[in-house]
């Protein structure tokens, strides 16, 4: 495997790659790319290979699906037709896509853009659906949205929302009166020079380097079919990208605008805090908002068959960053160089928070099933620990895919009233809290950025 950090000379970027390489071997992640951007200096480096099946080895010019990146460009497509006065972030969705539905018709008739590109919808976020390459692939799943359940009452609870970017991808295309994919290669892939920024396996197939996905089954590392997440999702989760293409995403992103694009103050725009994502930080214009020290960080990540993505930059520090992993287990490593790389860069250490043990009668109240779309999981109390029993329901990348593997249990503590703390991997680290109803019973456990209802 291609596992050498020998031709890396800069010492901080060498630290990032071996650790790396660490964390692949132990985690048996088959393949990983990592671009730095600091200061007008670029560092980047590839490591594993491609596939175990066809092993080639990854490089920084390597393809890797992006996942929900994706989100980020569809926001700025967004905010770009603002900036030309043709869309407004608080007019209902109705206004562009006349004959939207969902099952609540209050929702539908309310529901604007803004509450789409900030995950405020309050309908299941997590279904996906084929519906072919053609045209109207876009137009026919967002008509097949309007079954899904409301789940939270809208511009309420923020809880992660695929499904609002179908809409919102949609309603680009009536806007631009073009498909989708059309919109983003003229008005941002192209003038940006993203030459290595696709959507359409076609494009890349027999032409570029490019990982699948993997995952394991009984501890067995396997390739995870189906790649292509279909060109209904292309908006939320399709783009496929290099480390080096995200790179110069970022500098645009961090920049006083583009002629002919769009100006600084829209891009800035992006990044003014809009919703309380809980733990998770604020939520911009599909911008996660993190605080590290002084600094504010401004990140999303990426999760699609196998694949595992994160990516931030920091305008205070003129820097950048961006992992692509070819592996479910990946996610492990992306969430480890965060906090690696904010320490070897600016001297921040990101301490997590110092658990509560509390009594086993006062966790007792937390027991019960929760829900909602392909995400479900038991909360049980072992000990003085929650534990979380995940339940694997399938769904993804269409609704009949069978349910794949369980992840392992999980415990949980609390570390303030309400709020959580993973501690054992997968979820090591992650953070969660819980919501009541207005008489103070739990009602939602909000976890992997997903408030799942209490149903039972």
């Amino acid at each position: 495997m291609n596992l050498s950090t020998s031709q890396i000379t800069d010492t901080k970027f060498r630290k990032i790659a071996k650790k790396i390489v660490s964390e692949m071997k132990r985690l048996e992640v088959p393949g990983v790319s990592i671009g730095i951007y600091n200061k007008g200096k670029e560092f980047t480096a590839g490591f594993g290979i491609t596939s175990v099946e066809n092993p080639l080895p990854v490089t920084a010019d390597t393809l890797f699906q992006t996942g929900s990146i994706s989100k980020t460009f569809t926001g700025t497509l967004l905010m770009m037709l603002v900036e030309e006065g043709k869309v407004d972030l608080d007019a209902p969705v109705r206004k562009y896509i006349k004959d939207f539905k969902l099952s609540d018709e209050s929702v539908a008739r309310q529901v604007t853009v803004r509450h789409l590109l900030t995950h405020m919808g309050g309908w299941v976020g997590d279904y996906f659906n084929e519906f072919g390459n053609g045209d109207d692939a876009l137009d026919r799943m967002v008509k097949d949205i309007a079954k899904l359940p409301q789940v939270q009452p809208l511009g309420t609870i923020w809880s992660y929302n695929n499904t609002g970017f179908n809409v919102a991808s949609r309603i680009i295309e009536v806007v631009t009166k073009k498909s989708y994919e059309q919109a983003a290669l003229e008005m941002l892939f192209e003038p940006l020079g993203l030459d290595m920024t696709f959507f359409y396996p076609g494009d890349i197939l027999f032409t570029h380097r490019f990982v699948v996905g993997h995952m394991k089954v009984k501890d067995k590392v396997q390739v995870a079919r189906p790649w292509a997440i279909g060109r209904a999702g292309n908006g939320v989760g399709g783009v496929v990208s290099t480390v080096r293409d995200l790179l110069k995403y970022a500098r645009f992103h961090m920049s006083n605008g583009k002629k002919n694009v769009i100006s600084g103050k829209s891009l800035r725009a992006m990044r003014v805090p809009q919703a309380d994502a809980g733990p998770r930080g604020m939520m911009g214009i599909t911008w996660f908002i993190r605080d590290a020290g002084k600094f504010k960080v401004y990140a999303h990540g990426g999760a699609t068959h196998g694949q595992q993505a994160y990516f931030f930059y920091i305008p205070d520090k003129d820097f950048a960053c961006a992992i692509l992993t070819n592996s479910d287990d990946g996610g492990i490593i992306t969430a480890g160089m965060f906090g690696l790389v904010l320490e070897t860069y600016f001297n921040i250490i990101l301490n997590p928070p110092e658990p509560i043990e509390l009594p086993s009668k006062e966790l007792s109240e937390y027991i019960g099933r929760y829900k909602i779309g392909t995400e479900c999981f038991d909360i049980k109390v072992k000990d003085r620990y929650l534990m979380y029993h995940h339940i694997p329901l399938g769904g993804f990348p269409t609704p009949d895919t069978p349910p794949g593997p369980a992840m392992p249990p999980m415990r949980f503590q609390f570390y303030e009233k309400d709020k959580v703390i993973g501690l054992d991997e997968p979820y090591k680290g992650a953070l969660g809290d819980i919501l009541r109803d207005k008489n103070g019973r739990v009602e939602y456990f909000r976890v992997g950025g997903r408030a799942h209802k209490r149903i039972e």
